[in-house]
């Protein structure tokens, strides 16, 4: 699963290569290390076309894991001889989000496969961790770490994130994952992210309907990635600030 990629590349090389018309981000610094529940950028559609945006990471986790969080909740509370009022322990349940999307039959997530929620999210590399491998593996396209996106979803979405903060109302993001190809799955055997390398791609996924854009699920071919670091939290090295012709690859 991965919970950690960067975003170097300065906000006006994004822009470009995403088509951005408008932009509700300040000075968008580079973020060497992008964390569950951080704030990072994403291309989105909006009214007057496509958009940069920033949004936390992790989308509205399923009313099955929150029912279950909240009855071990309870369960602890009743325990120590505490009255429990469920449903308000329930709507206060704190949800980091989900992260990761694999599973896009599942009716918690079909409502947010519409163009409308579809986005892109920019990254010059990736981590997938592995112990005996060092920990945290970088991956990119090669060591200049070039812009490319994950296929990712949205929603304006009200919850809990965390305790301290209470109820708030926060733009959220996550991104599919799919089987892992040859380089990512000697390090992570399970998944690796969907990841578009070319124009016609992400203009499929913003705006095709949603049995044609979920064909993007799918992984890279081998051989397209390469590790670029090991054992670091962050991947600070300088990443390219060009657009390479009209695709990616």
């Amino acid at each position: 699963m991965c919970n950690l990629y960067s975003i170097t590349t300065n906000q006006a090389a994004i822009s470009a290569l995403f088509r951005v018309v408008n932009r509700y981000v300040g000075n968008l610094a580079p973020m060497p290390g992008v964390f569950p529940d951080y704030k990072a950028p994403i291309v989105r559609s909006g009214a007057l076309g496509r958009e940069l945006a920033t949004a936390r990471w992790g989308m509205p986790s399923s009313s099955k894991a929150l029912m279950d969080a909240t009855k071990k909740r309870a369960e602890k509370l009743q325990a120590n001889g505490k009255a429990v009022d469920f449903k308000e322990l329930l709507r206060m349940e704190p949800d980091s989000g989900t992260t990761n999307i694999r599973n896009v039959k599942s009716k918690h997530w079909t409502r947010w496969l519409g163009p409308e929620h579809r986005c892109v999210v920019p990254f010059n590399s990736f981590s997938e961790f592995n112990k005996a491998e060092g920990g945290d593996i970088w991956f990119a396209l090669d060591e200049t770490r070039p812009l490319l996106c994950f296929a990712g979803i949205w929603t304006n979405w009200t919850s809990v994130r965390k305790v301290k903060e209470g109820e708030t109302t926060n733009d959220l993001y996550a991104f599919l994952t799919t089987e892992p190809n040859a380089e990512v799955g000697a390090i992570h055997p399970k998944a690796m992210p969907v990841i578009l390398t070319k124009p016609a791609e992400v203009e499929t996924w913003m705006t095709a309907p949603a049995e044609e854009a979920l064909t993007l699920q799918r992984p890279l071919p081998d051989g397209t990635l390469k590790i670029v670091a090991r054992g670091a939290k962050e991947d600070a090295a300088p990443a390219t600030t060009e657009v390479h012709g009209s695709s990616y690859l």
